[in-house]
């Protein structure tokens, strides 16, 4: 039984050693990606807004406005 399992280990170290690395070529060549905005999500309309973007949810005017670190984004009633 501990042949079988020793065994079994040595063959599956042996086939994780054998396959070839990622290539890092690909990595460097992509651009990072740009710093997305935030944005509010709305299942009323089920998709994303943009800040300063205005809507209906429920019933209610709100508008989609960032927060005050710039990290995200919250609906907020709209002024009248």
């Amino acid at each position: 039984m501990r042949t079988l399992i020793v065994s079994s280990l040595v063959v599956l170290l042996s086939a994780c050693a054998s396959q070839a690395p990622a290539p890092a070529e690909k990595a460097a060549a992509s651009p990072s990606p740009a710093k997305a905005s935030p944005q509010c999500y709305s299942g009323d309309h089920g998709r994303f807004f943009n800040v300063n973007e205005k809507t209906a949810i429920a019933g209610v005017n709100v508008v989609c406005k960032a927060t005050s670190d710039g990290k995200a984004a919250q609906w907020m009633g709209e002024k009248h």
